[in-house]
């Protein structure tokens, strides 16, 4: 489809069904990353998955793209879609874009989750280790992002029992094109805080962390937020950054419970 005279690239999964769900991918990623997990998920809703602008099939807005733009997107695409409301899954980069949607069009949504994401903003540190990929990026040196960030988004325990899904994760990042990856990066490293939204949200709220991610600890992000009323925290205990591949039996079944 065209957006703002973007192409964006999107896939559908499963029939015509009340209970609609759109999958929002991470850094480094495309909407290839959930294929298996949406194809078992669409077994009982729509699925529909989404290329970032600047990942996969996806071509970029506009330079300086902000979660707010992607947020947009996503409402144009509910709207030709014909959606009226929907559940909102974002996967680590996915889930700061599933937050601003949260906050600008509350009324399109039953429900939204956090996949392995946080509501709070980069530190300092984070911000210092974002602009040193950017530089690698400029440098035509990104294989030194994607041969390290993408097996250590698995748990150690889980790397050779996946070495096929670690594979096939480091050849999707490896096609993530460099400006891409640099619009990512300058999007998340300026993103705004959003916890005040997310412990005061109305909708119903589901959070899932794994206990081994070495990206969003579950010891900084488990213990420090605050869940809104309408809000639950699972933790996969098995599972790094890639729960929906490291545990995909125990992920479906806690999205299926959450939307039903």
């Amino acid at each position: 489809m065209k957006y703002k005279n973007s192409i964006i690239s999107y896939k559908i999964f499963g029939n015509e069904n009340e209970k609609a769900i759109i999958l929002l991918h991470g850094y480094l990623e495309s909407n290839e990353i959930w294929n298996d997990f949406s194809s078992k998920l669409s077994n009982k809703f729509k699925v529909i998955c989404i290329d970032i602008p600047g990942h996969g099939l996806s071509e970029i807005i506009n330079e300086n793209q902000t979660f707010e733009d992607i947020a947009d997107l996503i409402y144009f695409i509910s709207d030709t879609l014909a959606l009226k409301k929907t559940f909102l899954i974002g996967h680590s980069m996915g889930g700061y874009a599933t937050l601003e949607f949260a906050k600008k069009y509350p009324e399109k949504l039953k429900g939204f989750c956090l996949f392995h994401s946080t509501p709070f903003a980069d530190n300092e540190e984070k911000k210092l280790a974002r602009n040193k990929e950017i530089q690698l990026v400029k440098q035509g040196k990104k294989e030194l992002i994607y041969s390290v960030n993408i097996p250590k988004a698995f748990a150690d325990i889980n790397l050779l029992r996946l070495k096929d899904n670690v594979k096939t994760a480091i050849n999707i990042a490896k096609n993530t094109s460099n400006l891409g990856i640099i619009i990512a990066l300058n999007a998340m490293k300026s993103r705004n805080d959003m916890s005040d939204f997310l412990s005061n949200t109305e909708l119903p709220f589901l959070l899932i962390l794994g206990r081994l991610d070495n990206y969003i600890s579950y010891e900084n992000v488990g213990i420090n937020i605050k869940l809104p009323k309408n809000g639950k925290l699972e933790c996969l205990e098995n599972s790094g950054h890639l729960g929906f591949i490291e545990e995909k039996e125990e992920s479906l079944k806690i999205i299926s419970q959450f939307i039903n």
